[in-house]
């Protein structure tokens, strides 16, 4: 085998592992366009026709399915735990010396069968643990569906291509009506049920991720 070769499965190994990964559209986030709306049979026998009114009073907005409704993300999350753990235990077992003929055994006056054994055990541990996260920012989506009672299941998400990379948003929830503001937004903390997904790809990311061998040591696999 020559030298050029053999060192085809390690460049194939490298290319792939520089490969870039891009973000694809997930489907289950995708705009959901509004209902066909069926023209209405003319009838010029009258001033008021079904189909050809105008709101004069109704607002921007969304209601339907397939209007738009812009989020506006107010995330914020802190939480901390610690624990500390403290435990001792001390036994002492004393063998005393057996006799033999009524009395014990012993070699130049010192007996030789009896026993003491002596345990100490001590483990202390501790630990803490500290974690916030906060996500701003705005997001349109768009009306997927509308309930029985009139709130408004919202979805959609948002790509970024960066210079060194992609990054995307994804959001669903359910929105009341009541609290869309005039401007057509509502805030991402009165959405209910929110999901809400941030990532990315590139050098970035990956940069901020521990690589194979950090994971493995920590791990279920590395039991020490």
């Amino acid at each position: 085998m020559t030298p050029r070769i053999a060192c085809l499965p390690l460049v194939l190994l490298l290319q792939a592992g520089c490969a870039t990964h891009t973000v694809t559209p997930d489907p289950a986030y995708a705009p959901t366009p509004p209902a066909p709306r069926v023209a209405p049979e003319r009838n010029h026998g009258a001033i008021y026709q079904p189909g050809h009114g105008l709101d004069l009073y109704a607002d921007t907005k969304a209601r339907r399915v397939g209007d738009i409704l812009t989020i506006v993300l107010q995330e914020r999350t802190a939480a901390s735990k610690s624990a500390n753990t403290s435990t001792t235990k001390e036994s002492t077992v004393d063998f005393g010396a057996p006799t033999l003929g009524g009395g014990g055994v012993t070699v130049n006056g010192n007996p030789v069968l009896s026993a003491s054994v002596d345990q100490s055990r001590e483990f202390t541990g501790e630990g803490e643990s500290t974690q916030s996260n906060s996500l701003k920012g705005n997001i349109t989506v768009t009306v997927a569906r509308v309930l029985p009672n009139g709130n408004l299941v919202v979805r959609g998400e948002k790509l970024l291509s960066l210079h060194e990379g992609q990054e995307f948003i994804r959001i669903s929830g359910i929105v009341r009506p009541v609290d869309i503001g005039p401007d057509n937004t509502v805030p991402s903390t009165l959405v209910a049920n929110a999901r809400i997904s941030y990532g990315g790809t590139g050098q970035v990311a990956e940069a901020s991720k521990a690589g194979w061998l950090t994971r493995f040591f920590n791990s279920i696999f590395w039991p020490f």
